[in-house]
């Protein structure tokens, strides 16, 4: 098991950056991928590069996924399903498409040269030499040529082994496999047996914390964070309808990505849950949501995203709480398909709230997720500014109860049946809209510890909601990210919620990248 650092050892402006000693996770022996000799490119980015230059294939990084989902997964227990003999036919299939790219940009390299040497020498039969050299550089490097797009191939994902969350995963895996990922499998969640989500049972048991197995990783997207914690893939997908993504990413120390709901699409018709990834970098978070985004009928506007298949229209729409609010000025997002995104200018704003004015979250995880930001707010990420009303919601906790199982109730007491139960929770929802619209209007991110405790042990939460910071986000819209936050003294992970308003998923990633970078913006930190 990897061993907790201590204070400040090997820790990012976000407590993102692992230990460095010899042991990984548990269940391998490292935190690199050793996919490359000399190199360790355990990165999505980085992985699929390798492959569309020629320098690895994908059957053989696919190939060493499998062989440590092989060796740790009886031990994590992350997967439900492993894939071996279809991921590596298509990890063959994605060479096949990277080889046939560089032949066709050979190809057209040769004419490009054999049409140079005609005008050179001034063949006769060329008439017109500037249009000869001008329709030969078309066809080599027009639209449709691996070269129009500056690489070898248009596979942003070439290669790169993925897991999908559950068994029902594969239907948010389509661009991703479209895009080059191959998927190795499908990880844990929840089974029959304890009405509370923070758990998962895979193929060989009950999911454990890579960190500590007699702690739960968190859920419901339990084994996607296992995974990814663990080294054995670089992304997983994940689905979030209270926290489901948030949590267990603050859990595993990961970084854990949930949209703006409604933006892309999603079964749940009550409209709380919205897709995400786990990445073990905000970089590949990045890259994943740049592929989700560009999909056609994902992410480019409301238009064909609502989760209810509801008409095009300015709003994202709930069947059961009516519309969202809009995204602003217009029916599209910043950073999608024909709205390119604007890059934020550092420090960015941002409102610090411990408990949301709510909730009661244990001393511990707020202190880690506080430092987090007064690293953040050192390195010139971003500038905390005091509102003139600090954010109170209303406890979220009966509204979301009742949407989902049509009971009304406490966090802590016995539900109740109603008739309005619906009513109230869409009374709940447009006050703490118009609270959340007040905190955006004086700062794009508000920042909050993602759990109010650390990792429970596998017998359960006891009485105290795991959600308590997360699922106020799900009935808002909000899209929402956790970032690693440091270690507790029990050793497990935690932890720092970073919310921004509708549509900025862009906003989001472009912090959390710049978290990474040593803490200090991107632009800064590329130069």
């Amino acid at each position: 098991m990897r061993q907790r650092p201590a204070p400040g050892d090997g820790a990012s402006v976000t407590g993102t950056g692992r230990p460095t000693d010899a042991h990984g996770p548990l269940g391998t022996s490292g935190g690199a991928l050793p996919l490359l000799a000399g190199e360790s490119p355990d990165t999505a980015g980085e992985i699929a590069r390798a492959v569309r230059e020629g320098r690895v294939r994908a059957v053989d990084v696919v190939a060493g996924a499998l062989e440590r989902v092989e060796r740790a997964d009886p031990e994590l227990c992350a997967f439900l399903d492993v894939w071996a003999d279809e991921a590596l036919r298509r990890a063959a299939e994605v060479d096949a498409r990277v080889a046939e790219a560089h032949a066709r940009v050979a190809a057209g390299r040769a004419r490009v040269t054999d049409t140079d040497a005609r005008v050179t020498a001034h063949d006769p039969q060329v008439t017109d030499v500037d249009a000869q050299v001008a329709a030969e550089r078309a066809r080599a490097h027009g639209t449709g040529s691996p070269l129009a797009h500056g690489s070898p191939t248009d596979l942003p994902l070439a290669g790169v082994p993925i897991a999908v969350k559950g068994r029902h995963g594969m239907r948010a895996a389509g661009p991703l496999s479209a895009a080059g990922a191959v998927v190795v499998g499908t990880t844990s969640v929840p089974g029959p047996g304890p009405p509370w989500q923070t758990w998962g049972r895979g193929a060989h048991g009950r999911t454990v914390n890579p960190w500590r197995a007699d702690r739960t990783p968190g859920g419901s997207s339990a084994g996607a964070a296992v995974a990814v914690a663990a080294g054995l893939v670089p992304l997983a997908t994940g689905s979030d309808g209270a926290g489901s993504v948030r949590l267990p990413a603050a859990w595993c120390g990961v970084v854990g990505l949930k949209v703006t709901n409604g933006r892309l699409p999603s079964s749940d018709r009550t409209g709380l849950a919205a897709p995400g990834v786990l990445a073990r970098t905000a970089r590949d978070a990045a890259l994943w949501w740049q592929v989700v985004s560009a999909a056609p009928g994902h992410g480019g506007t409301v238009t064909g995203t609502n989760c209810d298949g509801s008409p095009p229209g300015g709003h994202r729409s709930s069947p059961v709480l009516g519309p969202f609010a809009p995204y602003g000025e217009g029916s599209a997002a910043p950073g999608t398909r024909g709205v390119p995104p604007v890059p934020p200018r550092f420090p960015v704003d941002a409102v610090w709230s411990p408990d949301l004015g709510f909730a009661d979250p244990d001393p511990e995880p707020v202190a880690l997720a506080r430092s987090a930001v007064r690293r953040l707010v050192d390195a010139g990420v971003v500038r905390l500014v005091e509102p003139r009303v600090p954010p109170r919601l209303l406890d979220p906790a009966p509204a979301w109860l009742a949407l989902r199982t049509g009971r009304t109730g406490t966090a802590g007491g016995a539900a109740a049946p109603t008739d309005d139960g619906t009513a109230g929770a869409g009374a709940l929802r447009r006050e703490n809209d118009a609270r959340l619209a007040r905190v955006f209007a004086e700062a794009p991110l508000l920042l909050t510890p993602t759990a109010p405790t650390a990792p429970h042990g596998h017998e359960g939460p006891g009485d105290v909601y795991s959600t308590a910071l997360t699922w106020a986000f799900n009935l808002s819209g909000h899209p929402a990210a956790s970032l690693p936050a440091g270690f507790g003294t029990d050793g497990c992970p935690a932890g720092l919620q970073v919310v921004a308003p509708h549509g900025r998923e862009d906003l989001l990633l472009a912090v959390a990248q710049a978290a990474e970078a040593d803490g200090r913006p991107r632009a800064e930190a590329d130069t």
